[in-house]
């Protein structure tokens, strides 16, 4: 495979993911009834909306973080620690939709996978300026 093909397909994958969670929230909302506009009025119809928009609101930290730390420090490290991510946001929607009280342990699993990519990226950045200045 190419360059960086593991973190591609790890893309794919979390992409897929949050596609999953909003056909979920579409049988859900067939389930309870609840027609569009419509978010409220069914507690499972709103735990599933509120899977979906988490993922979307972290997103935006996981791909770029996920990316970077590919390029700076290493493709399949990268993608491993993505793999991770996604198995916590799957365990953050199975946890969250049966219990609301069951979605710590995997937040805390995607956080902790997007924080490394994060910080890990961002001090091989600075790094990269102040050791070799480029």
């Amino acid at each position: 495979m190419g360059p960086h093909s593991w973190v591609a397909l790890v893309t794919i994958a979390a992409i897929l993911v949050y596609l999953w969670m909003g056909v979920r929230v579409g049988q859900a909302r067939r389930v309870s009834g609840v027609q569009a506009p419509a978010m409220t009025g069914d507690p499972i119809l709103e735990r599933h909306v509120r899977v979906q928009a988490n993922t979307l609101e972290w997103l935006p930290i996981f791909l770029p973080a996920l990316w970077l730390f590919a390029i700076y420090w290493n493709d399949l490290i990268a993608a491993g620690l993505g793999v991770v991510w996604i198995v916590g946001r799957v365990l953050y929607a199975l946890g969250y939709v049966a219990d609301p009280g069951k979605r710590e342990l995997g937040f805390l699993i995607q956080a902790l996978a997007a924080a490394v990519l994060l910080f890990g990226a961002a001090g091989r950045i600075i790094w990269t300026l102040v050791v070799i200045g480029a």
